[in-house]
């Protein structure tokens, strides 16, 4: 439970950076396909399971039944994060931005290698939804931002998208939320302590986890193969949006940098040694 718990820190970790996705994490660490038969458990059936054992017996049996203990350790070591190292990561965002852009640019490589390998047989199909998991995630990191005042029904879809964004490797629900102009509504609700829009986005991302965790969990239990090689396509066309040479739209070096430039283009210079 203590590997869970930190493992959960890993993730939580991750999900604070726009751009790095908490599956990657998880797949990283061992726990992907546990995390999501867990959270595909989450259903309707937990009444009949609860019916059938009633009392305290049937509260067990639903505990057991979405591996409570594994959710909540890992979501205490998220939320552990969130609050301990969000300040930390900002600050690094902010300060040193080539160094930790290239921390998880090599954290990702190193994935898809590990990933590569647990692919046992290619052929045709795997293959192509391989190159179809890189031009996705290529397509997306390359999106323009949206810049609208979001009503509550599109928070609650932006919702939605975002939490499915954050299961699925290599795709950041944090930058999702970006690219569909919420990112700073959600942001001032949360420092304002906006209920109306929290509710609104939990209910989203709620429905969005559970509708989503259940085709994952099913494809992952028919065609794990296939998902395997989608997903790996996912997390490398996320190399694109965590390339650590950035510069904004006048070439210059900001906190604010957008487009990818070579090494030695940099302002500021490659920094070989360190990155």
């Amino acid at each position: 439970l203590v590997a869970v718990y930190i493992k959960g820190m890993a993730m939580g970790a991750a999900d604070i950076v726009p751009g790095v996705s908490g599956g990657t994490i998880a797949l990283i660490a061992g726990i992907y396909e546990r995390l999501i038969n867990a959270l595909g458990s989450i259903g309707p059936s937990l009444w009949q399971v609860f019916r059938q054992h009633g009392g305290i017996k049937g509260l067990l049996a639903v505990w057991r039944q979405v591996d409570a203990t594994f959710l909540l350790f890992l979501l205490l070591g998220i939320a552990t994060s969130f609050a301990t190292l969000a300040g930390l990561i900002k600050h690094l965002l902010d300060n040193q931005p080539l160094l930790i852009w290239s921390f998880f640019f090599g954290l990702v490589i190193a994935t898809v290698v590990i990933l590569l390998s647990e692919i046992k047989r290619w052929n045709a199909a795997r293959a192509g939804l391989f190159v179809i998991g890189i031009v996705t995630a290529v397509v997306i990191s390359n999106l323009p931002l949206l810049a609208t005042a979001p009503s509550l029904p599109y928070l609650f879809l932006a919702g939605a998208i975002a939490i499915c964004a954050m299961i699925l490797p290599g795709i950041s629900g944090s930058f999702i939320l970006l690219l569909m102009g919420a990112y700073d509504t959600v942001l001032e609700a949360v420092h304002t302590f906006n209920l109306t829009v929290i509710l609104t986005l939990m209910a989203g991302m709620a429905t969005g986890l559970l509708i989503f965790t259940r085709v994952l969990k099913w494809l992952l239990s028919r065609y794990y193969q296939g998902t395997l090689a989608l997903l790996t396509g996912f997390i490398a066309g996320s190399l694109v949006k965590v390339w650590p040479w950035k510069v904004d739209a006048l070439g210059t070096l900001n906190n604010e940098a957008i487009n990818n430039v070579a090494p030695w283009q940099y302002p500021a210079g490659a920094h070989w040694l360190t990155t």
